[in-house]
């Protein structure tokens, strides 16, 4: 599976490198996604993205972030990059705004911008690009979702309006409107369940897990085969098959989603 990843040439000789975005909330284990996919290609554990291993509430991701996977020859890439953003929080002026993620899916957005969850983003401010190409354009829109905190998403009750699988499903339905292929990964299954824990192997065993993945297809309308569960590096200080076998099964399916929605925009 590694090696067709590193092997992957994008089919649609317009947009050279396919673009994936990884949204969810606070402490998810987005940054923690990609700093994990970079240690499987670089064959050792180390940091490309600054992740915080917390679930505070609040995101530890301030900027809009691009993270390149580094080839074996200095300075060239593997044809996919990730976007990061800030994580969403439940409440009104928390967390990102909806309305940025979804310009940064239309690729209005530059890279170093500053979230502001009492601002979202506007044309006159420098970081608005205002006529984004195609290679601006995300290809892959992709929701982390904690396993072990998912009652915590949707805990303010007194205003559904603004909990976070609320602006979640408002998100997926902007990329729905572009054609935009999404998925879940479903985080830090290793916490959320005491049989994984003690064999992650036993994953797809686990009752618990399995329910948790019905859980989030029922809140954000995602099919069951479009959310897959992964453990992200973050204690670990060695490379482990059953944690790549599921990670790289999940880049896997964004670079398929990420390509055939790239081959459509071709016709």
């Amino acid at each position: 599976m590694l090696q067709k990843l590193k092997d992957y040439v994008p089919g649609n000789p317009q947009v050279k490198t396919i673009r994936i975005l990884l949204h969810g909330p606070a402490g998810a284990g987005k940054s923690s996604f990609i700093n994990s996919i970079n240690n499987i290609f670089q064959d050792k554990c180390m940091n490309i993205a600054l992740a915080d291993n917390s679930f505070a509430g609040a995101s530890f991701t301030k900027k809009y972030e691009t993270h390149k996977i580094v080839k074996e020859k200095p300075g060239t890439y593997y044809p996919f990059l990730f976007y990061d953003v800030m994580g969403l929080e439940n409440g009104i002026d928390k967390g990102v705004d909806e309305a940025d993620i979804v310009k940064a899916l239309k690729g209005h957005v530059k890279e170093g911008y500053m979230f502001n969850p009492a601002s979202p983003l506007e044309e006159e401010n420098e970081y608005y690009v205002k006529a984004p190409t195609p290679s601006d354009t995300v290809h892959c829109l992709v929701s982390a979702i904690p396993a072990d905190k998912l009652p915590m998403m949707n805990a303010n009750k007194n205003d559904e309006t603004n909990d976070i699988f609320k602006k979640m499903r408002t998100i997926r339905l902007a990329a729905s409107y572009m054609g935009i292929p999404q998925m879940v990964i479903l985080t830090k299954v290793d916490s959320a369940c005491p049989l994984v824990r003690e064999d992650l192997k036993k994953v797809y065993w686990s009752k618990y897990i399995k329910k948790k993945i019905e859980q989030c297809s029922n809140e954000l309308g995602v099919p069951v085969n479009c959310i897959l569960p992964v453990k992200n590096y973050h204690e670990e200080i060695d490379l482990d098959d059953d944690m790549d076998v599921l990670l790289l099964r999940a880049l896997r399916q964004m670079v398929d989603f990420a390509e055939g929605f790239k081959l459509s925009q071709a016709d």
